[in-house]
């Protein structure tokens, strides 16, 4: 199996480049600072910018799978890396015929991603949180989530709570409608299982999947 990488640097992103060696596949991984990253010894690295279409065509080419953990840094202004890059990636994968990606996404993609929580914590979240906190991130996703299904691939978004950097528990919450009630976190160790587990399993095609401990 040969694996492309989006945002392998990033922590997400570094678990599952470790997850799919550890797996036995063949890695390629798109880096714009190969000096800095930790595998490169181990991986076939492509030097380049996720908002350059050659670069992104070198990655996914001859591919099985792709892997995306691109995701915008700052929580205030707009980096609009989702946006710029996303489309690039589908048209790359489209044009060399590859078909399956599994995308980390967030549990604010969705107009209905907090349908199950109780009616205070929804209008904080959306009020508050995704208004004057994560404006631009949650963007991000939202043009994400459309540009994936709007594509022909076979793509699957996993959709998290909030990230953290704690050990995996192994166990989790995943619905396919909103983001199970009173989730709140979840290991990023989880979600990069979670994400490898979908390399290979349709259950999850062409939908968004919403993950919380």
């Amino acid at each position: 199996m040969k694996i492309a990488i989006f945002g392998a640097s990033g922590a997400t992103g570094h678990l599952l480049t470790e997850r799919s060696l550890s797996a036995g596949y063949t890695v390629t991984a798109l880096v714009r600072s190969p000096g800095s990253f930790l595998l490169r010894n181990k991986v076939r690295v492509v030097e380049g910018s996720a908002f350059d279409l050659s670069a992104v065509s070198r990655t996914v080419e001859g591919a099985d799978v792709v892997l995306s953990a691109l995701g915008a840094h700052s929580p205030i202004r707009n980096e609009n890396v989702l946006p710029r890059a996303v489309p690039l990636i589908v048209q790359a994968m489209q044009q060399a015929g590859i078909r399956r990606i599994v995308a980390l996404g967030s549990a604010g993609a969705l107009p209905d991603s907090l349908a199950k929580q109780p009616a205070w914590r929804r209008w904080f979240v959306q009020k508050i949180v995704y208004t004057l906190f994560l404006k631009w991130p949650v963007h991000e996703q939202m043009v994400q989530y459309r540009s994936l299904s709007l594509s022909s691939l076979d793509w699957t978004m996993v959709m998290p709570a909030l990230l953290t950097n704690g050990p995996a528990r192994g166990v989790y919450r995943v619905d396919g409608e909103a983001l199970p009630a009173n989730g709140s976190q979840i290991a990023r160790a989880d979600v990069a299982n979670f994400m490898m587990l979908q390399v290979t399993s349709p259950q999850w095609v062409r939908r968004g999947v919403y993950i919380c401990n």
